[in-house]
């Protein structure tokens, strides 16, 4: 099947169900992972190495083998709709965006609280809406074009490992007293399997905006962050909205001075909108060089 109608399909369903309600995969791939942690803790890189082998090999090999199935497209749309994440964090945002125009902040803190790691009980309105965009720029890579491109790459496999890695890292890439060493290794990977999806996301970011100010952002900024790959990423979302980001936030007690990223006005709850519809073009970037991609190489194929 045409690896462009597998995305544009797995969009759709997306679009018309959003995040499976009952049970999600990968909130059940995190439980698992809550239980290989309880067995294998120890505060060593090794003892962190091999729970990440025992969760994503098998699960991957898995998928490889439904491969040979005879209708493994279907199953393929389905395993990337269940990985893409592009309308739940609409969704969200947008749910902190309506409590910041309702000016009611205890709600706004409360939303953004579920998309952050950060404190938020202390956020003001502007601090809301920075933490609302940070998230939606940064997820914006990890839950829909990294996901896209490892599919495109590897098919489902590649979506899949790609996704629980990813979840792996959410849940033990912290560099705290705990995961330092045990997180090392999922963070390690995700890094890796990030790194150029994260630079085609950061120039898809500067195509679809304000493109000179993106790009000189993260050539000035992206590499200052404490994320290899979340820096670009921030750094050119934020050029090309023309918003800054960054700067004091507080983390589990802690005041952390970040980088600024971007340059402009402080952040509203207007520039949430604004963050979306930035998604939205990237994305329609991403099917049409999908596209133009998969019927040159046909035609080269086909020479």
């Amino acid at each position: 099947m045409s690896i462009t109608l597998a995305v544009m399909a797995a969009l759709l369903l997306d679009a018309w169900l959003g995040e499976a309600r009952r049970f999600h995969p990968l909130v059940g791939f995190g439980n698992l992972a809550k239980t290989v942690e309880q067995w294998l803790y120890a505060d060593t890189a090794i003892r962190g190495f091999v729970a990440v082998i025992l969760l994503l090999i098998p699960l991957t090999a898995l998928v490889v083998f439904t491969q040979w199935l005879p209708w493994h497209w279907a199953l393929d749309i389905l395993l990337l709709y269940l990985a893409i994440g592009w309308r739940s964090l609409g969704i969200h945002a947008k749910m902190v965006q309506s409590a910041l125009l309702a000016e009611n902040l205890p709600a706004a803190r409360h939303q953004v609280s579920m998309l952050v790691s950060r404190d938020t009980a202390q956020l003001d309105h502007h601090d809301v809406a920075k933490a609302t965009i940070e998230s939606v720029l940064e997820n914006g890579n990890d839950a829909i074009f990294a996901t896209i491109f490892w599919f495109v790459i590897a098919g489902a496999p590649g979506a899949v490992a790609y996704r629980l890695v990813n979840t792996l890292d959410a849940m033990w890439g912290y560099r705290n007293d705990r995961y330092s060493h045990f997180g090392w290794a999922a963070a390690r990977l995700d890094d890796a399997l990030n790194y150029l999806p994260a630079r085609l996301t950061a120039l898809s970011y500067a195509i679809a905006g304000q493109m000179q100010c993106a790009l000189n952002c993260w050539k000035t900024q992206g590499n200052h962050w404490k994320s290899p790959n979340a820096g670009p990423v921030m750094a050119a979302g934020a050029g090309s909205l023309d918003v800054s980001l960054g700067g004091a936030a507080w983390y589990h007690g802690k005041l952390e001075q970040r980088p600024i990223l971007g340059q402009g006005h402080t952040p509203n709850a207007r520039d949430i909108d604004r963050a979306l519809k930035l998604i939205r073009r990237t994305l329609m970037l991403w099917l049409v060089v999908i596209c133009i991609g998969e019927w040159f190489a046909k035609f080269i194929l086909s020479t």
